[in-house]
C-alpha cells in the first residue's frame, strides 16, 4: 500500500496494491496491521457504515465532537465522489483549512480522516456507494456539523449550487464562525 500526505495535517490518501489479471483485479481493502503501520498509530474501527447517493446529493459537512469524535477511513465501491474534509482542530498547523479530493471506485483509493474534521462529499454519478469505518460510534448528542457553502470556508464543490440535492437538515447547519464560537 502506498500512503500519500494530503494537505490536511494527518490526513492521508491510501493506494492499495491491486492485482489485475484477465479474471479481473483484488485488492486488500483493510489490513489493520498493514494501516497501522503505515500510518505509524493505533487504529481500531468500530463502526462501518455505507450510503448509496443519487448523483448530486451533497452530505455534509458533518463531524462527532469531544469524546464521541471519529476517525474515518473512506472509499468509494461504486461511482465517484469530490469529497472534502475541513480541519476543525484548532490546535493544528492545517486549522480551518479544507482538503477536495475525488474518489471514485475505478480507482480504488481511500482516505484516512483523522479525529477533529469535518466531512462532506458530493456524488458525481448516479448510485454511487461509499463505505467508511468510523474508530468510534455514532452518539446522536455528539453530531455536529457546518453549511456546506459557508463563505469562510469558500469550498468549490464543483457542482452547480442549484442542482445540489441536500437534506434539510443539512441546509440548517450553522456557519464556520456560528460553530467556532461554541
Amino acid at each position: 500500500m502506498i500512503i500519500h500526505p494530503t494537505s490536511i495535517s494527518d490526513c492521508y490518501l491510501i493506494e492499495p496494491n491491486v492485482i489485475e489479471d484477465h479474471r479481473g483485479r483484488f485488492f486488500e481493502s483493510f489490513n489493520k496491521a498493514a494501516l497501522e503501520k503505515a500510518l505509524n498509530r493505533p487504529l481500531d474501527f468500530v463502526q462501518d457504515n455505507h450510503s448509496v447517493s443519487r448523483k448530486g446529493v451533497l452530505r455534509g459537512l458533518h463531524f462527532q465532537e469531544g469524546a464521541h469524535a471519529q476517525a474515518k477511513l473512506v472509499r468509494v465501491v461504486a461511482g465517484e465522489i469530490l469529497d472534502v474534509v475541513v480541519d476543525l482542530r484548532k490546535d493544528s498547523p492545517t486549522y480551518a483549512r479544507h482538503l477536495r479530493i475525488r474518489l471514485a471506485a475505478d480507482r480504488v483509493q481511500m482516505l484516512y480522516l483523522p479525529r477533529g474534521t469535518a466531512h462532506g462529499f458530493v456524488s458525481l454519478k448516479e448510485d454511487t456507494a461509499f463505505l467508511y469505518k468510523c474508530d468510534n460510534y455514532y452518539h446522536k448528542e455528539a453530531e455536529g456539523g457546518i453549511r456546506f457553502d459557508d463563505e469562510h470556508l469558500n469550498i468549490d464543490w464543483e457542482y452547480p449550487v442549484e442542482d445540489l440535492i441536500l437534506s434539510d437538515k443539512d441546509r440548517r447547519l450553522p456557519g464556520f464562525k456560528e460553530w467556532e464560537k461554541c
